[in-house]
């Protein structure tokens, strides 16, 4: 299992923006396929978007065109730059890793981080 450990969450008005970051202790790290969850109170974990290898990346139909998803390989980080926040976004959000290439199931990553609490005021 990867170990990974998100910082970057914070709170933020409606309309700004946040940069979460995860780091990951896998010498193998730029093999896996590194993805953000979140969830938020009393509801399911969602994914919201996913890198793998360097640069082919994936998101949620909800923050697609608002938030981009990055990895430095050398450094094994990946991060998550959230802009044009909206309240709805306010979550608890996980790094996870995962083999497995285009998932968008939680289930499928078999490694995940404590979290980082992220909340959107209006």
């Amino acid at each position: 299992q990867v170990q990974l450990v998100e910082s970057g969450g914070g709170l933020v008005q409606a309309g700004g923006s946040l940069r979460l970051s995860c780091a990951a202790s896998e010498r193998t790290f730029s093999t896996y396929t590194m993805g953000w969850f979140r969830q938020a109170p009393g509801k399911e974990r969602e994914f919201v978007a996913a890198i793998i290898g360097s640069a082919s990346t994936y998101y949620a139909t909800s923050v697609e065109g608002r938030f981009t998803i990055s990895r430095d390989n050398a450094k094994n980080t990946v991060a998550l730059q959230m802009n044009s926040l909206k309240p709805e976004d306010t979550a608890v959000y996980y790094c996870a890793a995962t083999r497995v290439v285009w998932s968008r199931l939680s289930a499928d990553f078999g490694s995940w981080g404590q979290g980082t609490q992220v909340t959107v005021s209006s």
